[in-house]
């Protein structure tokens, strides 16, 4: 099977798993991210919530998914636990957070090349259906969001 599609699907089983846990507790489950090195991966859980997560706010949920990742054992090789705000590099994960962040600054990555490029740097436009629209300089792109592997905004401070 083609290692994406496994990551993918993996990544597909522990949201379903880790989403809901997330939200039970109170808090808005932003993005799962897992990355798979080797032997060793890392899952990264990313928390929010309305005034913004506290260190204390991590730890609750850590535990909380530790529990349910001992219990469920879906991950078979040695990983690392991570559970972080979104933080001022803001990672997006769907189309909705494409759309919420339409006017600012962003970094994109695909998993495939797309019009011969797999890094884009730009003005986030916007979304049109399932396709998140990116300015570089003075050509605009729609990039398919299946495609894209991350995608992060870029602070900017005035």
């Amino acid at each position: 099977m083609y290692e994406g599609v496994q990551v993918s699907s993996k990544l597909e089983q522990l949201q379903g798993l880790l989403a809901p846990v997330v939200v039970a507790l109170g808090y808005q489950c932003w993005g799962i991210d897992f990355s798979s090195q080797g032997k060793h991966s890392v899952l990264r859980i990313y928390i929010d919530k309305e005034g913004g997560v506290l260190v204390d706010d991590c730890a609750i949920v850590s535990r909380q998914i530790s529990g349910v990742l001992d219990v469920e054992d879906p991950i078979s090789t040695e990983y690392t636990l991570e559970v972080s705000s979104p933080g001022m590099e803001r990672p997006l994960f769907t189309i909705e957070q494409f759309a919420l962040y339409a006017g600012e600054q962003v970094r994109i990555k695909l998993r495939s090349p797309f019009e011969g490029r797999r890094n884009f740097q730009g003005l986030l436009r916007g979304v049109e259906e399932q396709d998140v629209v990116v300015q570089v300089e003075d050509h605009e792109f729609l990039l398919p969001i299946d495609l894209i592997d991350k995608a992060n905004i870029i602070p900017t401070f005035d």
